[in-house]
């Protein structure tokens, strides 16, 4: 896509809107599955909830992808994109077991991260393959929201509980088919994501009947030019060899699974957003823009930075630019950025929106959640349509109020 592509779109479905490229999608999936060619049977399930669109799971589904799921809305997404459910794997957290029980009767692997549900579920089910998500205590991630392999995480059962983890197993007779690892998101050093894995093996070996091994994923993606990223290359080479001699150790050739979401989608994603207004004030020019928070939480959530270009004026002078919303309270996306000259009425090009955007949008002081555009093929696709008046007053149920002149004519 290039600018005049994004703005006949802006056009075409008005902003502020979400484009994804399918083809950036694809190059990421294929660079996934080169790095790790020397593994026999490789198992990537995209993790739905970066980006849940009926049309990416589809696309995904015709590249031979599984899905990574955490609720059963997610499972029943990935049912309805015709995805088959021994391809989907469904990892909550803190859900109930009758939702667990609901998951296991689709057909869809199981994937339990605490004691008390796994005993439970193990004694009704013992016949149903389930995986064990482990949390290693090694930390990875950017943000404290994201760097959740510590001891107090609510993710995963420790690996200081696995001999009562396997108490619960022998007692309850149940299959374990795989176990998993969960760290967090933005891993950047290659050699703390390997020492991690070794806690993994060295796990995987209390367990006889073992089919696949997950890894997570957690990658980390580039938000700017020149920004550090995961060496997928490097950490693809590395782990190859260390998963395939453990296969040997084992006895049998295991299944490797990661469950990528930000490292196959955010940089497939633009978000297209039009400058209402040019503020000044004493200290500051603000660009205020036709969207908030309400469609792009991460700046405002986890201080996450989305590189902002003009697209209609790309070789414009550069200005600082405090990029904000139209939501009732501090509502920032950039502060003090260089972007080339804007003026009212130009379009605005988010990078980096294919992740955790669209799927974290809200209804915030009730405006429509945008339209989700696909580029494929060097075409535009609709894969979403604008949300109305009527999708916002959908499911409400109004309650009648006597009105007081009523009332004093009642008596």
């Amino acid at each position: 896509m290039n600018n005049q592509d994004l703005i006949n779109i802006t056009k075409e479905f008005g902003s502020p809107v979400y484009i994804y490229d399918s083809e950036r999608i694809i190059s990421q999936y294929k660079r996934l599955i080169n790095a790790f060619k020397p593994v026999r049977n490789l198992k990537i399930n995209y993790a739905v909830k970066a980006l849940s669109n009926l049309s990416i799971l589809r696309l995904f589904n015709s590249l031979g992808a599984g899905l990574d799921t955490v609720s059963i809305q997610e499972v029943k997404l990935g049912l309805e994109a015709g995805v088959d459910p021994k391809k989907i794997i469904y990892t909550p957290n803190g859900v109930s077991l009758e939702e667990i029980e609901e998951v296991a009767e689709m057909g869809v692997q199981i994937n339990i991260d605490n004691l008390s549900i796994l005993e439970q579920f193990g004694s009704r089910h013992p016949g149903v393959p389930v995986c064990i998500r482990i949390n290693p205590h090694v930390m990875a991630g950017g943000n404290t929201n994201i760097s959740v392999g510590h001891i107090d995480s609510k993710f995963g059962i420790s690996i200081h509980q696995i001999p009562h983890l396997m108490r619960i197993v022998e007692n309850t007779g149940m299959n374990i088919n795989g176990i998993h690892m969960h760290t967090g998101s933005d891993i950047l050093d290659i050699e703390v994501f390997l020492y991690a894995s070794e806690i993994l093996f060295d796990t995987a070996k209390n367990f006889k009947d073992l089919e696949f091994i997950d890894f997570g994923s957690g990658f980390k993606v580039p938000y700017k030019e020149g920004d550090i990223e995961t060496n997928i290359e490097e950490l693809g080479e590395k782990l190859s060899a260390r998963f395939n001699k453990f296969c040997k150790e084992y006895g049998r050739d295991l299944s490797l699974a990661f469950e990528p979401g930000k490292f196959l989608v955010s940089e497939s994603g633009k978000f297209l957003v039009k400058v209402n207004v040019i503020k000044q004030t004493t200290s500051t020019v603000f660009a205020q823009v036709d969207s908030g928070f309400n469609h792009l939480i991460r700046p405002m959530l986890y201080g996450s930075r989305h590189e902002i270009h003009n697209i209609s004026n790309p070789g414009g002078k550069e200005r600082f630019y405090s990029v904000v919303g139209y939501i009732c309270e501090t509502d920032t996306f950039a502060s003090n950025r260089r972007i080339t000259e804007i003026k009212e009425g130009d379009i605005l090009a988010f990078d980096n929106a294919g992740a955790y955007c669209f799927s974290m949008a809200s209804n915030y002081n009730s405006r429509f959640r945008p339209p989700e555009v696909l580029w494929h093929e060097g075409k535009a696709h609709l894969i979403r349509q604008r949300e109305t008046f009527e999708d916002l007053v959908h499911g409400q149920v109004p309650f009648q109020f006597e009105t007081q002149k009523a009332k004093k004519m009642s008596k």
